[in-house]
């Protein structure tokens, strides 16, 4: 299973291409899949953990409003890349929108995913965050030893 992590900067052009890091191009494999991801980034998935969210997504019940707005939400923005000869991947337009990236973009490893974001909408976010960090990770992490 693939790990990503690191936060890199980098810049998107008026075509819709941007480098992504050479360490998460080899992760990522030449065929991956980009989507909208939660918090107005995009999702970047190698086609193997693709294939795992699927089978849990597929798990949600139909019958709930909830899940099938998800699941059209995540899915409808989905989409297969590979990547240019100069090692640049071609972001939709649609997803482009989505996540307002314009020029400047970071691009962080997340565990088994890669996001990309808008350096200010990303700043944004982390200045948020970074208040809260100590008491979210009280929240969810139950560590037995020191970080």
């Amino acid at each position: 299973m693939p790990m990503f992590m690191g936060e890199f900067q980098h810049s998107i052009d008026e075509k819709g291409r941007m480098i992504i890091p050479a360490k998460f191009r080899e992760l990522l494999g030449t065929s991956f899949v980009v989507t909208r991801g939660l918090d107005q980034c995009l999702f970047i998935y190698p086609l193997e953990e693709w294939a795992v969210l699927e089978q849990k997504l597929k798990t949600l019940p139909l019958m709930k409003s909830d899940a099938r707005a998800f699941t059209r939400f995540f899915f409808s923005g989905a989409t297969e890349c590979e990547w240019d000869k100069q090692g640049r991947v071609n972001l939709p337009a649609n997803l482009r929108q989505y996540a307002k990236l314009e020029k400047d973009c970071v691009v962080l490893g997340v565990s088994n995913r890669v996001e990309i974001w808008s350096k200010d909408i990303w700043e944004h976010y982390f200045q948020q965050s970074e208040d809260t960090f100590n008491e979210i990770a009280e929240k969810l992490v139950d560590f037995n030893f020191d970080l």
